[in-house]
């Protein structure tokens, strides 16, 4: 792996409303090699997603700065494809139509347009149903559309929030595995969110989990188990328990603050 292909250098978030200020994010520092697989793990509550939209450049931070190729990011840029939890897709167009949407924008000819289409279609399993429309779906296969109208637009970086967070559990560990296959063979960088401990160890070459609200960094591991991983095996569940640990010490943290706020009230 390369020098940063993302950096995130001091970076704040504060929302203001009429009564307060909420810190969601503090002081957050990570480099990101080109071509890694991140998950960002953490409760409810630790800025997880606030932290990614800052990164797609949706929710730019308070303070602090964040680089995507070396270029300093104020808003949504080509460089860097989101894939949205709630899918996002456009219900009026076909299949082919919303994985075709991004290239027609970007003025390509039909016959490029065609070709790429074709060779997304077949490579997420999908040409089956590209005349379908996303009513006629299942959730995993609206998910596959979302991942591959990303990929159409050929975005070196890869942003993902639960992507597969509302889907069944065989369903999702297929497009876990198709996601591998894809990111193995493309060579994207990937930043993931995720609140599950299991999935963020079957996908990430790093784990980096954040603390409930102010989100930080509390801890940053590099995840050395070999691919295909096994959640069956000794080292697989070891990690699971650690990263447990971590994260219910700041789920114990979310509820103190409940009860804390609930008596000020």
């Amino acid at each position: 792996m390369s020098a940063a292909h993302i950096t995130i250098a001091g970076v704040n978030k504060v929302f203001k409303t009429d009564s307060r200020e909420v810190v969601a994010l503090k002081d957050i520092n990570l480099d990101i090699p080109q071509g890694q697989f991140v998950c960002l793990l953490g409760p409810s509550g630790c800025g997880k997603s606030t932290l990614l939209n800052a990164v797609a450049g949706f929710a730019p931070p308070s303070s602090g700065q964040i680089r995507a190729d070396g270029k300093l990011v104020t808003g949504p840029g080509p460089e860097r494809g989101m894939v949205f939890q709630e899918y996002a897709l456009f219900p009026w167009m076909t299949v082919e139509k919303n994985i075709a949407f991004g290239l027609e924008i970007k003025g390509l000819a039909p016959a490029q347009i065609d070709a790429k289409v074709d060779q997304l279609l077949q490579m997420l399993s999908l040409g089956d149903f590209k005349t379908r429309f996303p009513k006629d779906l299942s959730g995993g296969m609206r998910q596959r559309v979302a991942i591959a109208r990303v990929l159409a637009l050929d975005s070196p970086i890869m942003l993902m929030d639960e992507p597969f967070g509302a889907l069944d559990a065989l369903t999702r560990r297929n497009l876990q595995d198709e996601l591998l296959r894809i990111w193995s063979e493309l060579k994207k960088t990937i930043i993931f969110v995720t609140h599950s401990i299991e999935e963020a160890i079957y996908l990430a070459d790093r784990i980096v989990v954040m603390t409930y609200r102010p989100g930080t960094v509390k801890r940053d591991i590099l995840v050395d188990l070999p691919r295909l991983r096994d959640p069956a095996s000794a080292e697989f569940n070891a990690l699971k328990r650690e990263l447990g640990q971590l994260v219910m010490e700041e789920q114990q943290r979310h509820h103190n603050d409940e009860i804390r706020v609930a008596a000020i009230d």
